[in-house]
């Protein structure tokens, strides 16, 4: 999970118990998705990456550079943060602190949503909220690093880097070392 959800999570410090993917393995997972994308587009034209805060924004930096050096092409990467979108105000704080920054009018666009780890898929209905008010993409796909599983809406991923059955109560970390599981201690 990323550090600013880290920091406000209930019930104390996130305790590893099992490293399940190395860095090596995330970046050869990033290269396979960024190379599906390619292939389900049939190139990069319209293409543009948004990587959810703020877990999902430097895995969409580096499927990015995956991009530049397999196809040669720049490919324009936005940042958003879902946190006024979300359904759960009130049960989670609220933390605004994260910047979106989408690269121009997505109308027409074909948006690849990236985020470190898929839950329960609520962070992806209120990414597609916030989507809309910077236009009409033409399509929008999601890249994730993890699915875990334990999803309460039906949101599914296009490209995923591991699946991951996890028991509800365990987390996923997913950090430049890798992906790691553990509890919260």
């Amino acid at each position: 999970m990323a550090e600013r959800e880290r920091s406000h999570t209930r019930g104390g410090t996130f305790v590893p118990r099992a490293h399940v993917l190395s860095a090596a393995d995330v970046q050869r997972a990033l290269i396979r998705m960024a190379h599906e994308v390619v292939e389900r587009n049939r190139g990069l034209d319209d293409v543009v990456l948004v990587g959810l805060q703020t877990g999902g924004v430097p895995l969409a930096h580096r499927m990015a550079e995956a991009l530049k050096d397999a196809e040669h092409v720049e490919v324009p990467v936005g940042t958003l943060d879902v946190a006024f979108y979300r359904d759960d105000i009130g049960l989670r704080p609220v933390l605004p602190e994260a910047v979106t920054e989408i690269p121009g009018d997505l109308t027409g666009k074909v948006v690849v949503l990236v985020d470190d780890v898929l839950f329960t898929g609520r962070t992806v209905r209120a990414a597609l909220h916030a989507l809309s008010d910077f236009g009409r993409a033409r399509a929008v796909q999601l890249a994730v690093m993890v699915d875990r599983g334990h999803r309460e809406l039906p949101i599914r991923p296009d490209y995923v880097g591991k699946n991951l059955p996890t028991r509800r109560a365990e987390m996923v970390d997913v950090s430049a070392d890798g992906v790691t599981v553990g509890v919260l201690g």
